[in-house]
This record gives structure tokens, sequence and C-alpha cells, in this order.
């Protein structure tokens, strides 16, 4: 389980980028075939797994391509543990902006 809440950003990058190029190797993949089949260049394959910048949608054309899609999905799911925080949660699917608060000091 990565646990994110002691962690730098740049620590939670270097372990996604470690646990990316283990799966590749388990399915016994080279770069150039992930990259051949998400649609993009080794180069990027190979900067992605070293933790250099790469764009976001690269990120999920690979994580689709090793079969790891549904961990995606599941990443800004809503938080509901009660039932308050459902109806907090379909009230916000209606607004299209957050409310100004304002300060009455």
């Amino acid at each position: 389980m990565l646990d994110l809440s002691l962690s730098k950003p740049s620590e939670i990058v270097k372990r996604l980028c470690e646990r990316l190029r283990s799966e590749r190797l388990s399915q016994q993949l080279t770069q150039a075939e992930v990259a051949g089949r998400a649609g993009i260049g080794i180069s990027t394959v190979s900067s992605l797994e070293a933790g250099r910048n790469v764009g976001f949608e690269n990120l999920v054309r690979v994580a689709m391509v090793l079969g790891r899609g549904k961990e995606l999905e599941n990443l800004f799911q809503p938080k509901l543990d009660s039932l308050e925080d459902v109806r907090r949660y379909e009230e916000s699917a209606k607004r299209q902006r957050i409310k100004r608060r304002q300060d009455n000091a």
C-alpha cells in the first residue's frame, strides 16, 4: 500500500514510476512494445519510468496498455461515508461553480 500522507510529491512520483516499470517487466514487455501499443514514443515510456516530466495522458495510455486502467478510474472517486455525504455530493453535481464565501467580519 502506498501511504501518501507523509510523502513528498517527488517521492510519490518515484514510487509510482518504479511500480510502472515493475509492472511492465512482470508482463515481459519491452519499452518499445508498450510505446507501440500506447501510441507514444519509446523515449516517453523511458521518461515516464524515470519519473521525468511526462504528461498525464501518456501515463493513462501506458496504464491502459498494462491493463491497469481500472485503478485510474478510482483515483478521484468521491468519499461517501454517510447519507449526508451522499446528499452533499448529489447537490454539488448540479452546481457548476462553488459559491464565493462572504466573511462577516
